[in-house]
Parts: structure tokens; sequence; C-alpha cells
């Protein structure tokens, strides 16, 4: 018999036609895809505007440059803090709730830092931060939503593009952070803080669409399809048993080590990025451009990478990740003054993080059952977003201590690991990865 989805399983209301079937999955996935895809632009839009101002506003508050690496860092933090519940919210309700809910944290986070910086509290932009981080929070969510629906053989592709739809917002984000800190010059507002306004109206609407229209939700839509041997108890899609379903598979440990390993590595060194180029001149225009230039290498080249990972395989991708992110922090740590290098490592650095990415979620996807996937999913964003709060953290004191191309030095060796455990699978991978 046909699994179908009734409106009366659906928290979030009926489907389309009142169910769904095998046979409307074409359809469904189309109109998934296009509304998660709008909610990416959207929230590309806002996110990049704390990556390129964090650390400046860092300073200006604080008045200490070892303390630019910890405005960033609380973003990282709160974003890692807000997996697992939003996890939790999700593997009960869905979705959409949770990637509502996120939206509108970060909304008010964008709302706190202006307000910090207004009244000069450095302890209140951090706490900003952290809630800002829950808009980072709904783009890596909504990647797994893309999978949620569908084909094994055509996850990695499906992931990619909603990560591509990132690079539209992502990429005008921070060069749309001047004009709109202008429009607060003579303000109490200051110019620098001025882009967070735009960033807490972007994400109130991106909540808005995926309310409207991520209907009906494409995890319970999974769940109700899936074949009856998946359809478990509750009990199997707690956040324990998506731990124990990563224990038992040997796989879905590597996915975890290079998502957790690649978002680690390009934050430490992203973060620090402005910061280095302003000691050697920069201006605010120039960074956005380099930092611009990197979020492209992160989201434009993403369907590349997910054809790649369903084409050749998710191991031969990670070692692409690998060498790719090695090749950043040869060039971005030797450049000194040259602005082009630093702008040609911080694209390839984006890249390097798109391969890892991808195929570390596709491979993450395939290894665990569907009932769990929930649950392994917010494990894997918690997991790798508390690295690179940590990695941002330390970035900012040995740029202090030391210097830029130490940063670089060390990011390259935390790919030690994941190069040495991707080989390993690699011996005894099936044909299918």
């Amino acid at each position: 018999m046909t699994n179908t989805l009734d409106a009366s399983d659906a928290p979030d209301g009926p489907a389309p036609a009142g169910r769904v079937t095998a046979a409307d999955l074409p359809a469904l996935r189309r109109r998934t895809t296009a509304v998660l895809i709008a909610g990416q632009i959207l929230g590309g839009l806002g996110v990049p505007v704390g990556i390129t101002l964090a650390p400046v506003l860092a300073t200006q508050v604080s008045g200490s440059e070892a303390l630019s690496g910890l405005a960033p860092t609380a973003s990282v933090t709160g974003t890692a803090l807000l997996s697992l519940p939003l996890a939790a919210l999700m593997t009960s309700r869905g979705r959409r709730p949770g990637l509502v809910l996120a939206y509108l944290i970060g909304a008010l986070g964008a709302g706190l830092v202006v307000l910090a910086t207004v009244v000069g509290n450095f302890p209140l932009l951090l706490l900003g931060m952290a809630a800002f981080g829950a808009g980072s929070s709904a783009n890596l969510q909504a990647r797994f939503a893309a999978a949620d629906l569908a084909e094994p053989e055509r996850r990695g592709r499906a992931i990619s593009t909603v990560i591509w739809a990132t690079t539209i917002g992502s990429v005008l984000g921070p060069n749309i952070a001047a004009p709109a800190g202008r429009v607060f010059r003579g303000t109490a507002v200051s110019e620098t803080a001025g882009p967070f306004v735009w960033a807490a109206g972007i994400f109130l609407l991106a909540a808005l669409v995926v309310a409207a229209l991520l209907r009906p939700d494409p995890l319970l839509t999974a769940r109700a399809l899936a074949p009856k041997e998946e359809s478990r108890s509750a009990g199997d899609r707690s956040l324990r048993a998506g731990l124990a379903a990563v224990r038992a598979s040997p796989m879905a440990r590597l996915a975890l080590v290079t998502v957790t390993v690649s978002h680690t590595a390009m934050v430490s060194i992203m973060v620090m990025t402005p910061v280095d180029l302003g000691h050697h001149g920069a201006d605010l225009q120039l960074i956005g451009l380099v930092i611009s230039g990197h979020i492209a290498g992160m989201y434009a080249f993403s369907p590349v990478m997910g054809w790649l990972s369903d084409r050749f395989g998710r191991l031969t991708v990670i070692g692409l990740a690998v060498g790719l992110l090695s090749l950043a922090a040869l060039l971005a740590g030797t450049a000194g003054a040259a602005h082009g290098r630093t702008a040609a490592g911080l694209f390839v650095l984006g890249l390097g993080w798109s391969a890892g990415l991808v195929a570390g979620s596709a491979l993450l996807t395939d290894s665990v059952p569907q009932p769990a996937r929930a649950a392994v999913q917010g494990l894997s964003d918690l997991t790798m977003n508390a690295s690179a709060g940590i990695g941002g953290a330390v970035a900012g004191v040995i740029v202090s201590q030391a210097s830029y191309g130490w940063l670089n030095l060390t990011g390259a060796c935390l790919l030690l690991p994941m190069a040495a455990l991707a080989l390993r699978r690699s011996f005894t991978r099936p044909a299918s990865v």
C-alpha cells in the first residue's frame, strides 16, 4: 500500500490536496526547494552583516583589539547553543516552526546589538551577537530540510541547491553594509551598527515567508512516507537516539568530523581577516569586497560540490575539501599587505568550506536512519558551531599575540585528523560512498 500523509498527521495543516502520496513528491520537492531558496536569499542578506562588522564593533565598544574576536565568537556560540533546542523543536513539530523561531531570535539579536552600541555596553553586544547567531542556525538547518524529501542519489545536489541560494544575499549583504550605515549618519546609531537594523527587518521577513509557505512540512512528510520499518516511536527521534546513531556508524562519525573541522578552520581564519586587512590599510569597502568574494566561494559553487558528491562519492569531495582548505591557509597566511592574495585565499577558503559542508552533510544524512536524522543533524550543527566558537575566540588571541600567518598555520593543522580519518574510511567504503 502507498504511504500517505493525511491532514490529521501534520500539525501545520493539510497538504495542498488534503494528502501527499509518493506521486506528489516531485511537485512537492520543487515547491519546498523554492520556499527554502527564498528564505536562504533573505537570510543571506542578514547574516553577512555580522560576519563583516562584528569584529569592528567589538573593538569600538570594548576599546580592545584583543577582544575583537569575541563578537563573532558569540555569534557562533549562539548558533551552537541554539542548535539542540531547535533540533528538538524540529524533531517534535517539524522544520517550519524551528526555522521561524530561529529567524525571530536572530531579529531580536540584531536589535540588541544596535542597543549595545548606543549605550556602549560590551556584554550586551555579546548577548545580541549570540542571539543574532540564530539567523545562521536557520540557514544551516535549511540544507537538511532540502534533504528530507530528496532521493538518496540526489541528496548532495538537493543540499547544495539550498546552500547556493545564500549566494545572492550573502554577496550583496556586505556591500549593502556601507550605504545602510550611512542612513544613520548623525543619529545615535553609529554607521557601523546601522546595518544591523537592516538585518533585523530581513530576518523578520524571512520568518514570515517560511511560516506562510513551507507547507506541508518536509520533515513530517518524509516521516509519513517512510517505510513502516522506519516509522518508529518518538523515543527513536530523541537527541539521545541521535547520539547513539552517530556512535553506531563510522561514516556518520567521519561526516561529523568533516563538517566540524571544515567549519572551524573556515571561521577561525575568516573572522580575523577583516582585522588583518585593517592592519594593512584596507578600508571598510575593500573589506566588504574581500568578504563578498569569500562568501561567493562558500555558496556560489556549492551545486558543483553537490554534483561531485553525488557523482564521485562523498569521500572524494571530503578529500577535495582538505586540499582546498590547506591551499587557502597557505595563500592567506603568506599574503601580508598583498590584498589580492588575501582575497584569493579567502575565496579558496570558501570553496573548501563548501566542499566539506555539502559532502559531510550528505554523508551524515546517508549514514543514519530516518527517525534519528533531525536529532543527528542538530547534534552536527551544535558540534560544528561550538568548535568554531572556540576557534574564533582563540583566533583573536593568536593574532594579537603572534600573527595572522600563525593563525592560518593553526587552521591548516586542524585538517590533519579529518584527512587521516577520511583516508582510513576510503579503504572500507561502500561503492556508493
